[in-house]
């Protein structure tokens, strides 16, 4: 027996979401029509309000309700220095670590030539023009060490320096706590030729 086309749509459009298969879609949908309908009408009325009222910051391109977000409008930041992320979740974890009081740039992706994403997708156009303000003295990259990531910073990195900019990269290494003998052999090189005067 065939389920019903809303049904059938709820279900499809459930698997939009990254990790949620066929299987896992169908039990998230019966779950919702038949134990939580006013979960799923919360989840409809948040869906519909955010995608009304969010927004890309102008500054760093981060998700916001304003035109420019309150951590770009702040005056306790260091304008000179600007960090680059590939995603929104990787911002909140360089806020989360207290480290860095500059701006950010968030390209809300990486390079992918496999998956088609482009320097266009990622929105260098909007990084260049930022890092051209005349305030930003130093670009800092912390796009993530997988192979995107680094092709991603590379690109940024000739992109940047041929205009002149001072670019700059977070450093690999050994986890804080961290044991040699527990550390994979790629970790352990990089830290290696990572190293600094002690």
């Amino acid at each position: 027996m065939k389920p019903p086309s809303s049904l059938e749509d709820l279900i499809e459009s459930l698997r939009c979401l990254p990790g949620v298969g066929p299987k896992s879609a169908q039990r998230m949908a019966y779950h919702l029509l038949q134990r939580d309908q006013a979960g799923a009408e919360k989840l409809a009325h948040a869906l519909t309000h955010a995608l009304g009222h969010i927004r890309h910051c102008e500054k760093c391109n981060n998700f916001t309700e304003e035109e420019i977000c309150a951590l770009c409008r702040s005056g306790r930041r260091d304008g000179s220095l600007l960090c680059v992320v590939e995603m929104p979740a990787d911002l909140l974890m360089m806020e989360q670590a207290q480290c860095y009081q500059g701006m950010y740039f968030v390209l809300m992706g990486r390079l992918s030539p496999l998956d088609g994403v482009g320097p266009k997708d990622i929105h260098l156009d909007k990084l260049v023009k930022r890092t051209s303000d005349g305030l930003v003295k130093e670009v800092i990259l912390a796009t993530n060490f997988t192979v995107e990531g680094e092709a991603t910073a590379h690109y940024i990195s000739e992109l940047l320096r041929a205009r002149g900019m001072r670019v700059t990269r977070i450093a690999r290494g050994l986890p804080v706590g961290g044991e040699l003998e527990h550390v994979d052999s790629g970790t352990l090189a990089q830290a290696v030729l990572e190293r600094r005067d002690a």
